[in-house]
């Protein structure tokens, strides 16, 4: 399963994948499972390391009408959509000032 994704070797997951899945992904795919938890002494809210850049692209999604909601039947359109909103989000963040409005130069 490797060969398929060579880059890929750290994947940081929530405290509810914690057990056998992390023995799992190390044996089967090599990849090493990081699991990300809150310390036990925190109270309220705790920006958790690495979990806000998910929880920030979902965000983003959310603003695509097609993403808001689960609309697709077939998961190759829903992934279609996903890699269209993010060249969207990277385009428009390489070149912020020309997009913000439409195409006009």
């Amino acid at each position: 399963m490797n060969g398929k994704l060579p880059r890929l070797e750290l994947i940081w997951a929530d405290g509810g994948y914690a057990g056998k899945l992390i023995d799992w992904v190390k044996q089967v795919c090599g990849w090493a499972v990081e699991i990300v938890k809150r310390s036990d002494d925190a109270e309220g809210f705790e920006v958790l390391p690495k979990r806000w850049i998910v929880e920030r692209t979902f965000g983003w999604f959310g603003w695509y009408r097609r993403l808001s909601k689960d609309y697709e039947e077939l998961t190759d359109n829903s992934q279609a959509m996903i890699l269209v909103c993010m060249i969207h989000r990277m385009v428009r963040h390489l070149k912020p000032a020309d997009l913000a409005y439409g195409w006009e130069n």
